[in-house]
């Protein structure tokens, strides 16, 4: 008997519609995993490569030394390098003109690093939609697959002539088993979600402020005199 009512013989044995339900949440589950460890492991590298920046950046070197280093070593550059190399590409742009206005290059300046900071914000929140939209539908994919195996389960007890525990157990528990998938499925998730998204905000505000702190800078050396 517990041999009939394992977790595999109730999968196997489930109706088309419980097993299409069960199949759409394991592969839902096994690709937010997927997206889990890869969303891991990058945003792990882009906050390694946010500190290396700022120790580079504040240890006092060139403005234009730092940007032959950068576009010199990569082709590839990290969230922070990528603003940094937009303003400062801006930068040098507008002040070779003749009779530049430096208000107006200060508002290229802050265009282009604010096209970056979009652009790296879609970096960070790449696959995050994906991640929510499986916390939030799973549980009641899952429920849709119980209520369903549930009805059927009922739905038989019509042909029986005396209803007893042992003609429903099997029905409700390959139900239920949609259930379980289904948390299985949404809680990784959602934990997943809600710890990258904390973890992309912090990154965001921090290249925020680089890039006003940076503003500032390019400011200062526009406007001093000589």
């Amino acid at each position: 008997m517990v041999e009939q009512l394992s977790i595999w013989s109730l999968v196997a044995n489930a109706s088309a519609v419980v097993q299409v339900v069960m199949v759409i949440l394991a592969l839902a589950s096994f690709m937010s995993w997927v997206m889990i460890f890869q969303r891991f492991s990058f945003i792990r590298k882009t906050s390694k490569e946010l500190r290396d920046f700022e120790d580079r950046f504040w240890s006092g070197i060139d403005l234009g030394q730092l940007y032959r280093e950068i576009t010199d070593a990569s082709d590839t550059l990290s969230g922070a390098e990528t603003i940094f190399c937009a303003g400062i590409k801006e930068y040098t742009r507008m002040t070779q003109q003749k009779h530049y206005d430096p208000d107006a290059v200060m508002d290229g300046v802050q265009r282009s690093m604010r096209v970056a900071l979009a652009r790296e914000e879609e970096k960070l929140d790449h696959h995050l939609p994906f991640l929510a939209t499986v916390g939030s539908t799973s549980p009641y994919i899952g429920l849709f697959g119980t209520v369903w195996g549930i009805m059927n389960s009922f739905r038989g007890l019509a042909n029986v002539h005396q209803a007893t525990l042992a003609s429903v157990a099997p029905g409700i528990s390959e139900a239920l088993v949609a259930t379980a998938i289904g948390l299985f499925a949404a809680i990784p998730a959602v934990i997943a979600y809600n710890r990258f998204s904390a973890k992309s905000e912090w990154l965001m505000n921090n290249y925020d402020t680089f890039a006003d702190e940076f503003s500032s800078i390019l400011h200062r050396r526009i406007h001093s005199p000589g």
